[in-house]
């Protein structure tokens, strides 16, 4: 069986696209961060990962004990959408890369479950929806 040419090889493998301007993931590795960046490529959009920890990390600098739902102003900003963009990623990421970005979830979570309190009538609208929708805040 004859050899492929280590340049056919090469040109074969996922390159990311480089005008698109991806900012850094803290708290990964390189490799998590590559893999993130295919998957985003792949699945949802080039930094959607970075732009969902970033409005988790705003959403949890405002003060007082729980969570303000008077803060969300615009559908599809809430930061269960960004819960809903981080877990799509996950599903998608190889198994290191799941492991790692998971530890900066879990930890969301943990902050997310204390400053929320548990929907006394959850509304479910799709089956798809995560335990997060069943959260609310507080007016």
């Amino acid at each position: 069986m004859p050899r492929r040419r280590p340049k056919a090889v090469r040109a074969e493998r996922w390159r990311p696209r480089g005008h698109v301007v991806v900012r850094r993931i803290h708290g990964v590795s390189a490799r998590t961060r590559a893999a993130v960046r295919r998957v985003e490529e792949e699945r949802v959009r080039p930094g959607a990962v970075a732009d969902a920890l970033a409005r988790f990390a705003w959403t949890f600098r405002q003060p007082g004990r729980y969570l303000n739902a008077s803060e969300v102003r615009q559908p599809g900003l809430e930061v269960e959408d960004a819960r809903d963009d981080l877990e799509e990623v996950m599903l998608h990421l190889p198994l290191g890369a799941r492991r790692d970005l998971g530890r900066l979830v879990a930890r969301i979570d943990e902050e997310f479950e204390r400053r929320t309190l548990p929907n006394p009538r959850p509304v479910r609208v799709r089956a798809s929806d995560g335990w997060w929708w069943a959260r609310t805040r507080e007016r």
